[in-house]
């Protein structure tokens, strides 16, 4: 779908006021709402799940929605949150606002049970980007599949209205949940859920949540915050952990450019602020954005801590990662180019904080690794920010007797550089084959029906196995994980070596936090020694030719 496409597929869902099919509808507490169907596929967007975050509820906590019995259409989907346009992130091109606390539901209609399966979806985008609006992450094929399945995608605040620091603002102190609003609107999404999804045929006993990216890091959290306790039964995290998370002092940069863009210090210029200056002040930060704060208070300072004390233990996991997850930001910032003179930056940054023996270890690992050292930075970030915090979740919540599983993805994308990268594998989840942003080619649909089966049957029933092939449970002596590749297979404890050399530096919550690097360092001095040594080696040879044309020609 091209992005005129997108545009154009907006609506505002109206209220019924004549007939209306009631085979198509679905009564919940907060009204009665009337889907469209796709053959046998029934569809529900654009259903809230809390009032609209705006006027006096800007950067509050969400409220649930009102209850009610008027009859709505659930045609279109609800707006994305206030983002800037980015081309990975396709909602970002459907209409925006700060009411966007909505979500959709597909159901099959050949399928009558009444207690199916429920599969929540949060989607990524850095905590700052994304959509329900996505074409990736429309739910038609897998329920076409799977049609015991009740898929569920929704929206959450990102960015500037998400995930900000308030707290150094006059009056921020009236905004303490500001830091993790995006968080707080899964919960009430959940609890919704819970009240509402039998009337669309799903079990409110039989929850599981995925996400992918920042939808991975989201439910890696969920587990750790009591306030979501029994909210869900099982988790997947795609490529997202409990290291996608900011300290305080991280967060406090984008506070910082937030008041210097705005030129106010006072909470009360900001909720002064229409949406459209609201939108234009976002485009000016959202070159940066927070991930969720370890404030303590909704999320701990050690976020690992909880699961190493059992915290997650009643909770069953799919947690796994992509063999080359750094390769996706070839596309983010324009090319390897840029790509091979950033990434040194933020590893010198990180190297900095690390004591003497957590730099041998690096180096160390930095020695093992083959190719340019851009590719080794990408691998040593492949560890520290995706795969090891996913095996370190996997390993404490397999020690308390909680029931784990891992993958590790192989399959890689046709588009140049790509390889096995971050968000690769969406296409195949939800069986979404034609959408090529991240493949480069049309997903294979064996490959994609065997990966649909697995997160599956592991809402269904708590075990990913599929027909032919035991997906064997993830503890920390065996260390079984699956291999998904184009023929998948089990192997023990993959890419050992570097887990053994580098999983000591997780304690440093190594996280892809660029808004404050310092460039005062080797790489850059050296590039910048480089580039003077250049425009004098030029300088040079053009006086050279000046003097031998002026010999030549007395």
């Amino acid at each position: 779908m091209d992005t005129k496409q997108l545009r154009d597929s907006y609506g505002i869902n109206r209220i019924i006021t004549g007939d209306y099919d009631a085979a198509l509808s679905a009564k919940c507490a907060n009204g009665i709402f009337v889907g469209k169907s796709d053959g046998a596929v029934l569809a529900f967007r654009g259903i809230p799940f809390a009032k609209p975050p705006v006027g006096a509820l800007r950067w509050k906590a969400p409220e649930p929605a009102q209850d009610g019995d008027t009859v709505c259409e659930a045609y279109y989907n609800g707006k994305s949150p206030i983002q800037t346009a980015c081309p990975s992130e396709q909602a970002s091109y459907y209409p925006q606002g700060e009411d966007c606390l909505y979500l959709n539901i597909w159901k099959n209609q050949t399928n009558n049970a009444a207690d199916k399966p429920v599969m929540v979806f949060f989607h990524g985008g850095s905590y700052g980007w994304g959509g329900t609006a996505d074409p990736l992450y429309d739910g038609k094929t897998l329920v076409t599949k799977q049609p015991d399945i009740i898929l569920v995608t929704v929206g959450y605040r990102t960015g500037l209205t998400g995930f900000v620091d308030l707290s150094y603002l006059e009056g921020g102190e009236d905004f303490p949940d500001a830091p993790n609003l995006g968080i707080l609107d899964q919960i009430e999404a959940l609890r919704w859920v819970q009240k509402n999804i039998a009337a669309f045929g799903g079990d409110p006993d039989n929850v599981t949540v995925f996400g992918e990216s920042a939808g991975g890091g989201s439910v890696s959290l969920l587990p750790i915050i009591p306030r979501a306790k029994g909210l869900f039964r099982r988790v997947i995290a795609e490529s997202g952990s409990v290291a996608l998370t900011f300290s305080r002092e991280e967060c406090r940069e984008f506070t910082r450019r937030l008041i210097r863009e705005a030129g106010t210090k006072r909470m009360s210029d900001l909720m002064a602020m229409t949406e459209d200056q609201l939108k234009k002040l976002n485009e000016k930060l959202n070159e940066y954005n927070n991930f969720p704060q370890r404030d303590g208070r909704l999320i701990p300072v050690d976020p690992y801590l909880p699961y190493k004390q059992g915290v997650t233990k009643d909770v069953e996991m799919i947690l796994g990662t992509n063999a080359e997850e750094m390769n996706y930001w070839i596309g983010e910032i324009g090319g390897v180019i840029p790509f091979r003179f950033s990434i040194p930056v933020k590893y010198e940054n990180d190297l900095r904080n690390l004591s003497s023996e957590e730099k041998r270890r690096v180096k160390r690992f930095m020695s093992e690794m083959k190719g340019h050292s851009m590719w080794r930075m990408a691998r040593f970030y492949d560890e520290m920010m995706f795969r090891l915090p996913a095996v370190a979740q996997a390993q404490y919540h397999a020690k308390n007797g909680g029931k784990a599983y891992m993958y590790l993805w192989t399959i890689p994308s046709s588009v140049p550089m790509r390889r096995s990268c971050h968000a690769v594998e969406l296409a195949y989840v939800f069986g979404n084959r034609e959408e090529t942003i991240f493949t480069g080619q049309v997903a294979d649909e064996t490959v994609s029906d065997t990966v649909m089966q697995m997160w599956t049957n592991f809402a269904r029933t708590g075990d990913p196995s599929v027909d032919g092939l035991k997906w064997n449970t993830y503890d920390g002596y065996d260390r079984a994980t699956m291999i998904v590749s184009e023929d998948p297979y089990m192997q023990d404890d993959p890419l050992s070596g570097r887990r053994r050399l580098l999983f000591p530096l997780l304690r440093r919550m190594i996280n892809p936090s660029y808004a404050a690097l310092d460039y005062n360092v080797p790489f850059v001095r050296k590039a910048i020694a480089g580039a003077a040594a250049l425009i004098a080696g030029a300088s040079l040879l053009t006086a050279a030719l000046i003097l031998k044309n002026n010999a030549d020609n007395p």
